[in-house]
């Protein structure tokens, strides 16, 4: 098909296509070089911010420039966890405060748990295992990452386990479904997983007074090889990391390590979000970054339990947030991945206290 060039006063072939119109799906416009686009960039740029009404998105969206292919869904309503179930000091709050979370939120001290209270956190882990092994068995074409949802809150329920994640600040949901270009807290809703996808499930259960955290990258369907890649990647970068965690490491030196392997094959790291120690609280002291020359405090010793999550990215390491409030996407529309494990430090070196007991999405290759 021949076309001709949009630039005013040009009526070359063109055959270079404005990648901003088709991120907008809006009518393409054509150029006959980069040079002829960059000279009227200045006029053209103005038909971006007259899109056509997608009445399928929530009313938030309305405006909103996705970074990405990817289009949020509906949202269901809230599940219910029964009475007779233990819950996190934030699940009946209004706001979703924590309020234990937040009376030493910026404080750096890092808690060194006893032995009892180490058995409750290893347990909790081992159902949190349970939980995600559940999921895992949903995660393909055709399914929702509501009903992935739904799957999650009633083994927690089965398992005597409050969800974590569910009003956690307000979050609506009992697990975090992140698709391809999500980084993180990706909001469940009705959109069906679609051949060629990946997708991160993040399961976090409370049980017994303490709360026990992991995720993994699942493939859908026939993923192209360089998704495959990425995917890869981020599941080495954890286990190197996890290779060092021993008593008198450095916190910071998790993402000196993290970062070698990312940028050898071509990939970055998200710096936003990071690690987190966790038991009795879901998030607290020590944070844990993935990136290099971070300036994460503190030193390991044996009783610390934190997790490392790393956040990798095909492309650059930026990111946004959707206008929901949670949904983290990366800044130039490329695919992330990730992997998690709660550990602990032990007098010799470290307890993968989230080790699977089932085939992970490597044996998937």
């Amino acid at each position: 098909m021949s076309r001709t060039c949009s630039g005013v006063g040009c009526s070359k072939p063109a055959n270079m296509q404005c990648p901003t119109c088709v991120k907008l799906s809006i009518a393409p416009s054509f150029y006959c070089s980069q040079e002829c686009f960059k000279t009227n960039w200045a006029s053209h740029k103005k038909v971006h911010q007259v899109k056509p009404q997608d009445d399928s998105l929530p009313p938030e969206f309305a405006g909103y420039v996705f970074t990405g292919p990817l289009r949020p869904g509906r949202v269901s309503a809230r599940r219910q966890v029964p009475a007779s179930i233990a819950r996190p000091d934030y699940a009946d709050d209004p706001e979703g405060i924590p309020h234990s979370e937040d009376a030493i939120r910026g404080g750096t001290r890092i808690p060194i748990y006893t032995a009892a209270q180490i058995k409750k956190i290893r347990k909790c882990c081992t159902l949190g295992v349970e939980v995600l092994a559940t999921a895992g068995k949903m995660v393909k074409p055709g399914v929702t990452t509501d009903e992935i949802d739904r799957v999650v809150h009633d083994k927690c329920i089965e398992l005597n386990c409050y969800p974590s994640p569910l009003n956690y600040r307000g979050f609506p949901k009992s697990v975090c479904t992140s698709i391809n270009e999500v980084i993180c807290h990706g909001i469940p809703d009705s959109r069906e997983l679609q051949d060629g996808d990946i997708c991160n499930v993040d399961v976090t259960v409370f049980h017994d007074g303490v709360h026990g955290d992991l995720n993994e990258t699942f493939l859908i369907g026939n993923v192209a090889d360089e998704h495959k890649h990425l995917v890869q990647t981020t599941y080495e970068c954890l286990e190197q990391a996890i290779e060092i965690v021993k008593p008198g490491t450095l916190f910071r030196d998790i993402g000196n390590v993290i970062s070698k392997h990312a940028t050898k094959n071509g990939c970055s790291v998200v710096r936003t979000y990071c690690g987190h120690g966790i038991g009795e609280l879901f998030h607290g002291a020590p944070n844990v970054p993935h990136y290099a020359k971070n300036k994460a405090i503190g030193v390991m010793k044996p009783g610390m339990v934190f997790t490392i999550e790393p956040m990798i990215n095909a492309g650059k390491w930026g990111d946004e947030t959707w206008p929901d409030g949670w949904t983290a996407v990366t800044r130039d529309g490329k695919r992330s991945a990730q992997f998690e494990h709660t550990l602990l430090v032990t007098d010799t070196g470290v307890e993968v206290l989230t080790k699977r007991t089932y085939g992970t999405y490597i044996d998937r290759f």
